[in-house]
């Protein structure tokens, strides 16, 4: 992977996949270019900057004022809260809706993803995990961990009042199910208010 080129903080983690787990392939070209012309965004493996920047610029492609809708196919296990708002802020800037289809696991901050989606579709095996993503690769002074401490809990509270509009439940509900790790499976998702409809 190239080093990034632009400077980056004291307390900013360098782009990562958690340990243990190997990095996402890419899609073949022929493969992306397919699934594009269907109006197909698809998205795997742990969310980070690289793969969150990728996926908004395509659906940044796809947009337009007559546009048909865009569908975000999600496998999507965690992410890191920054990349997931990029996803975010750029879903809500669109005008084309977005259908997100949860295609197997779907967890930790990339539920953000989902969840804004104007439509939100699950495969009847997908799986999500609501749980508060970590924080890793903290360093620097004690001013730049308060900094980044900060700016985490600030991030957090807006992906749990996103997830908490979108749910239609109490927002002390969605707090306490982050950090109690809940699991849902589809029929489960869809009973919370998070999937629409199971798709068969």
């Amino acid at each position: 992977m190239m080093a990034a080129t632009h400077a980056r903080l004291p307390w900013q983690p360098p782009e990562r996949v958690p340990a243990g787990a190997e990095p996402e392939p890419e899609l073949a070209p022929w493969l992306a270019e397919q699934l594009h012309q269907r109006r197909i965004v698809f998205v795997h493996g742990h969310l980070t900057a690289g793969s969150a920047g990728t996926a908004a610029a395509t659906l940044l492609s796809l947009d337009g004022p007559d546009g048909e809708p865009v569908q975000l196919h999600l496998a999507t296990p965690d992410g890191d809260l920054d990349a997931v708002f990029t996803l975010v802020d750029t879903i809500d800037s669109l005008q084309v809706p977005v259908h997100a289809v949860a295609t197997s696991g779907v967890g930790g901050a990339a539920v953000g993803v989902y969840a804004v989606a104007k439509h939100r579709l699950a495969l009847p095996h997908a799986r999500f995990r609501l749980a508060e993503p970590k924080v890793a690769g903290i360093a620097g002074t004690a001013d730049d961990v308060a900094s980044a401490a900060g700016h985490h809990l600030r991030a957090l509270e807006d992906l749990l009042v996103r997830v908490a509009e979108a749910t239609g439940q109490p927002r002390s509900r969605v707090e306490t199910d982050f950090s109690d790790r809940r699991l849902l499976d589809a029929v489960q998702a869809r009973d919370y208010g998070l999937v629409h409809e199971i798709r068969q």
